[in-house]
């Protein structure tokens, strides 16, 4: 009974949260910029036709970087709009538990991300006309994506609860992502190993979204990086919950 009153307040708010993106026009000029950045990095910097490669290889390795900017302004709104209306209060007196609320809101904004995900399909019908592409590879890479878009999302919805102006917000989530990004990237790593042991490089790199992203997109699913993707987002949302809490009591 609890369980599916937990499900049915989550979906309420999930619900209202989906209709908030899909009916303001900033969710379109989101959608838009997203798909032309990808395009334009993909078959412009990375030179995708002159590679002469049918995979999405080009493609998928701008998403951490697209992300680091993006998914932080997606989620800057989630709580500090709320505290600069002032209606988080008035939420934190319905009938719904804190982590009721976070749930259905960062579910919302990873649904919404998710679709603009999806709405790249062109580049896999692109890839399929010119050779014969591994549609495994393709499968992780996508699935890889969507889980780091998740860890990019709950690292600013915790920061987007720290304030109310989502300026601060979203300068605040682009540096930690920017921590878990550049703690995996190759040209740090070689700078680390320079005077580091391997072991604390070894932590570092783990650390890193990238290094946990990189075996997927090149169509490896580990269970290890699903549950990194995973305890980075329950660890955000967890910390999101206590610092909403906080303001409750």
């Amino acid at each position: 009974m609890n369980t599916q009153m937990m499900i049915s307040q989550v979906r309420a708010i999930f619900k209202r949260e989906i209709s908030g993106y899909f009916g303001s026009s900033v969710a379109y000029v989101f959608i838009a910029i997203f798909l032309l950045l990808l395009g334009f990095f993909t078959f412009y910097v990375s030179q995708f036709y002159e590679a002469g490669q049918a995979d999405l290889r080009a493609f998928f390795e701008w998403h951490p970087w697209i992300y680091m900017f993006l998914i932080p302004a997606v989620a800057m709104r989630l709580w500090a709009e709320e505290r600069r209306m002032g209606t988080l209060e008035l939420i934190l007196t319905f009938p719904i538990t804190v982590g009721e609320a976070i749930i259905g809101k960062f579910l919302a904004a990873w649904a919404f991300i998710g679709i603009s995900l999806l709405l790249t399909f062109p580049m896999v019908l692109t890839v399929m006309y010119l050779g014969n592409p591994d549609p495994g590879a393709i499968f992780c890479g996508y699935i890889g994506s969507f889980l780091m878009a998740g860890a990019f999302l709950s690292v600013g919805s915790m920061t987007s609860s720290l304030t109310r102006s989502q300026v601060i917000s979203f300068i605040l989530a682009v540096v930690i992502c920017l921590f878990f990004i550049l703690a995996g990237y190759p040209p740090v790593t070689g700078v680390l190993s320079g005077w580091a042991p391997r072991w604390l490089i070894d932590i570092v790199s783990n650390l890193s979204f990238l290094s946990h992203y990189m075996s997927m997109q090149r169509g490896v699913i580990d269970l290890r990086d699903v549950i990194y993707y995973v305890s980075v987002i329950s660890f955000m949302l967890f910390a999101n919950a206590i610092i909403i809490q906080n303001r409750k009591g």
